[in-house]
């Protein structure tokens, strides 16, 4: 396997430095806009303090790559032989380089899907552009070619959708709903706003029109931050309010899955929801260039710049930030329905599987804060399990279309695993936390 990673940020240079410890692959090039990022993340895995464990340093590479620029994708995957494209850019980047991999011949990746496009006159009622429709329509086209792409393999989506395929073969006979929920008791000192995820990210999936899946309505959308509700996270995190979100995972896990509904809610706090509720007033939450007074080289003129990117650039860097973050984050799946197995079968149940990683354990163990390595320890998961023919597929496919087991079982090998937490049906609070069927992992977490 000879990879390409594009995007040597936060999530890029986690996953390379995850996957410089595995043996799977033999060629690997980390590609960015800037090629002494790409550099510097190739030395901190073969000469840094981290390369300790026997990284075999030919195997890796830098590069200077556009990732707009879908040509430049291809060329620079053709002059390394690359066999798979990881994007680890954020989604602004994801058709270039989905079509720059398949003109490459090459299988593909990615942690967050084609962007949507609301719908023009009732955008907080119905779907206009899905979140993947642009991917999903090449669907025919990558299958004739017998290529992969594996779309929305990060931890959410990603591991969320993981977690789908498996308590639909393993722990119900039937689903009433499927809900990613997401939190975290993080803190970063010296800041009173510091993210510690993509801005342009957040404020793209937080302000768009959350989605929904219903059986029998399918897909629509709410208002944003709609339908807040408090759930409480295990790992010590605890109750935190959570809200209507757009992403990925309701988009995918309706194509695999059968359930009566689909969601996702995001455990913001009251403090980010107001910071993005103004940058949205203000239009600061805008994509299209505006005229900015400014001095260029033959006098003052105007400047045309991205509000969005003006408010990514004043604040700081999520990949930085790790020596000053304290706490747990919690990616997971809250399901109900009735129940499969010994002491559950025909009965209601209720079940959040989850993983936990603190920001501690990562940034000792990997120099990773904690969000960026949870986000890429699951695509160099899946890329293992392509490597040795455990997960194989064409066309355009979601986590959901693999067996769930050989992922789960690998992902206690990186670091924390994952857990099964047994909740009341009725009163809907934990009772089992993990739940038997998770065995202890060396690291500290469960699987």
């Amino acid at each position: 396997m000879r990879i390409l990673v594009v995007g040597a940020g936060g999530v890029g240079g986690a996953a390379v430095r995850i996957a410089a410890r595995r043996g799977f692959f033999d060629h690997l090039v980390v590609a960015d806009h800037d090629v002494a990022r790409a550099e510097a993340v190739v030395a901190a895995v073969t000469t840094g303090p981290l390369a300790g464990h026997t990284v075999r340093p030919e195997r890796f590479a830098a590069a200077q790559v556009d990732a707009s620029d879908s040509a430049a994708i291809t060329a620079l995957a053709r002059a390394h032989g690359v066999t798979h494209v990881l994007n680890a850019v954020d989604p602004r980047f994801v058709l270039p380089i989905f079509e720059g991999a398949f003109a490459a011949g090459a299988d593909y990746l990615d942690m967050a899907m084609s962007m949507s496009r609301p719908h023009p006159e009732r955008p907080y009622a119905e779907c206009g552009v899905k979140l993947g429709d642009d991917q999903f329509a090449a669907d025919d086209a990558w299958r004739a070619a017998g290529r992969l792409a594996l779309v929305g393999i990060g931890v959410e989506p990603g591991l969320s959708d993981v977690f789908a395929r498996y308590a639909a073969d393993h722990l119900f006979t039937e689903i009433d709903e499927l809900g990613t929920r997401d939190g975290s008791n993080l803190t970063v000192d010296g800041y009173d706003f510091a993210p510690s995820f993509s801005i342009w990210t957040t404020i793209e999936e937080c302000l768009n029109p959350p989605v929904v899946w219903e059986a029998g309505r399918g897909w629509f959308t709410t208002e944003p931050f709609s339908e807040p509700e408090v759930f409480d996270f295990p790992a010590g995190i605890g109750p935190v309010e959570c809200v209507n979100v757009e992403h990925e995972e309701v988009l995918l896990m309706p194509r695999w899955v059968d359930a009566r509904r689909v969601t996702f809610k995001y455990g913001l706090g009251e403090e980010f929801i107001s910071v993005l509720r103004t940058l949205h007033k203000v239009g600061l939450d805008r994509t299209d260039p505006v005229p900015v007074r400014g001095q260029t080289a033959d006098g003052a003129r105007p400047v045309r710049v991205s509000p969005r990117d003006v408010v990514a650039a004043c604040l700081p860097d999520p990949a930085t930030l790790g020596d000053v973050m304290h706490g747990t984050t919690c990616a997971g799946l809250w399901v109900t329905g009735t129940g499969r197995g010994a002491g559950f079968e025909g009965r209601p149940r209720e079940v959040y599987l989850y993983h936990a990683v603190d920001n501690d354990w990562s940034m000792a163990e990997y120099g990773s804060q904690c969000v960026v390595w949870q986000t890429a320890v699951n695509p160099v998961v899946a890329l293992e399990l392509l490597a040795a023919g455990v997960w194989t597929g064409s066309g355009v496919l979601g986590p959901e279309a693999f067996d769930a087991v050989p992922f789960l079982d690998a992902l206690g090998g990186y670091g924390p695993g994952w857990a099964v937490q047994e909740r009341d049906p009725v009163t809907h609070t934990p009772i089992v936390d993990p739940h038997p069927h998770a065995t202890t992992h060396p690291a500290g977490g469960t699987r």
